[in-house]
């Protein structure tokens, strides 16, 4: 599958923006589907996931209450819409995608497929 991450921006902090992740090449609905992002000199870090029929969501600590993740199989496609933006939320985002795996992991070696990030930048 291959992965097309959109909708990054520069933001003030309080904004919300929405994430977009189209999916080709495979059977979307069939892919565990993750964000992570990544600030300057950090490490990549996992933001939220989905597992493959959008019932059952999961977030890190630091996004809860302000990101939601959705996935629209019919349109292959995968969301982040993120509210209250602040500075620690800016970084490239990259969705990414396995089929192997049975529920979200939190760690990106577990996901075989990734989008080519699309960058957030919020400030004032």
């Amino acid at each position: 599958v291959q992965l097309q991450a959109s909708g990054g921006g520069l933001v003030r902090p309080g904004d919300s923006l929405t994430l977009s992740c189209a999916a080709s090449g495979g059977d979307f609905g069939s892919y565990v589907m993750a964000w992570f992002r990544q600030a300057p000199g950090k490490e990549r870090e996992f933001v939220a996931g989905i597992n493959r029929g959008g019932s059952r969501t999961f977030y890190a600590d630091s996004v809860k209450g302000r990101f939601t993740i959705d996935r629209d199989n019919a349109k292959n496609t995968a969301y982040l819409q993120m509210n209250n933006l602040n500075t620690d939320d800016a970084g490239a985002y990259y969705c990414a995608a396995d089929l192997n795996l049975a529920f979200v992991r939190t760690s990106g070696g577990e996901y075989d497929y990734w989008g080519q990030g699309t960058q957030v930048t919020v400030s004032s």
